[in-house]
């Protein structure tokens, strides 16, 4: 398997269940769940980003999160215990496009009985929903649409019409104006569809989107030791961690820590989100 991590600092103040032995050896300490609310599902994150904060080279076969990680295996090992979690999976369709053969499933990428156990130990389906996010409803054909799972995703009216035309198996849920309403939709996933827990893959749009609506609870956050830099125009940008969004410098969103671990070079963060209660 992998060596164990080296466990920096870690206060955790969820109250639910933690992982089970076997994970906790490796990972050197424990990840408790918080308590999952009625309107909407427990939302989390998780990104490989550079020294300097982006997500991506942006150049054709660089595009992924393994360019920033260098396909580093505990980064790898631990995208498979937040997917274990997950009931859900959200991605944006750039990130769809980008990656139009990966299925986003526990297990794609490293195989170890322990995430199926996890999963049935917490009551989870044996694949995780995936839900596209993409007001435009133009959904590209990739292989984690052929899994057999549900299939969500968050438009508009005419996104919905545009998409069931190419994937008439989407749930399409849409805002009441005919718009795309993200609270609502989560609101619907957790109500209707029994989604407790949701891991949000997308990019650095997607990211700005759940921020905005403060929608996400915590964020796991690798941290490799490269710099990617970013080019001058006319040259297109490199992707941050946040794209598409600002917050007035009174009263930006912040990060709690609850743990920092260690691998090498490699540090692993997870941290909760505050938002600001007035402004």
């Amino acid at each position: 398997m992998i060596a164990p991590f080296t466990l920096l600092f870690e206060e955790d103040p969820n109250p639910g269940p933690g992982l089970p032995f076997s994970i906790r050896t490796l990972y050197r300490g424990d990840w408790r769940l918080p308590t999952i609310p009625d309107r909407r599902p427990v939302i989390w994150t998780n990104f490989v980003v550079s020294h300097d904060c982006r997500i991506a080279f942006n150049q054709p076969g660089w595009n992924g999160g393994n360019a920033i990680s260098r396909n580093h295996r505990h980064d790898h090992w631990l995208m498979e215990v937040i997917r274990a979690r997950a009931d859900a999976i959200l991605v944006g369709t750039a990130t769809l496009r980008a990656a139009r053969r990966h299925r986003w499933v526990p297990g794609e990428l490293i195989d170890w009985p322990a995430f199926t156990q996890l999963r049935t130990a917490e009551e989870r389906p044996p694949l995780p929903a995936l839900v596209i996010l993409s007001a435009s409803g133009d959904v590209p054909a990739a292989t984690a649409l052929t899994s057999p799972r549900d299939l969500f995703l968050i438009t508009t009216a005419q996104g919905a019409e545009r998409a069931r035309s190419r994937h008439p198996h989407l749930t399409c849920l849409v805002g009441a104006d005919g718009q795309l309403d993200l609270t609502a939709a989560m609101t619907t996933l957790r109500q209707q569809y029994g989604i407790r827990t949701l891991l949000s893959e997308g990019g650095g749009r997607t990211y700005g989107s759940l921020l905005v609506h403060q929608l996400i609870d915590e964020v796991f956050l690798t941290i490799s030791p490269i710099i990617v830099g970013n080019p001058a125009p006319p040259t297109p940008p490199r992707p941050g961690l946040v794209e598409g969004v600002a917050f007035a410098p009174q009263h930006p969103p912040r990060l709690r820590l609850i743990s920092l671990r260690r691998v090498d070079d490699v540090l692993f963060q997870r941290a909760r989100i505050v938002f600001p209660t007035d402004g």
